[in-house]
């Protein structure tokens, strides 16, 4: 079971990584916060500070067709705000 799925890199997350030095990651459902930091730890060689996770519910949505209501969900998904310590970095677009 692989803990880390991928970066999550958009307009919020990247200020944060610049401001606060915190990191984005969309987890697995089931890892817990210890799991999280050994994964960013062992994945990027820096030390983490903090983990907060955040679990985002699936978005319902309801189309009108002409065979009838068809209804569906996105996929819900995990986060992880990491908070690695200060003087170090996490570069997310060297894999790139």
């Amino acid at each position: 079971m692989s803990i880390l799925i991928k970066p999550i890199i958009t307009e919020k997350a990247t200020t944060q990584s610049e401001t606060l030095n915190a990191y984005a990651f969309e987890v697995s459902q089931k890892a817990n916060k210890v799991e999280i930091k050994k994964a960013v730890e062992a994945a990027y060689g820096v030390s983490v500070e903090q983990v907060r996770t955040i679990n985002v519910r699936p978005e319902r949505r309801t189309r009108y067709t002409k065979t009838g209501i068809q209804h569906g969900k996105t996929n819900a998904v995990k986060k992880a705000i990491v908070t690695v310590s200060d003087g170090e970095v996490i570069d997310l677009y060297s894999n790139m």
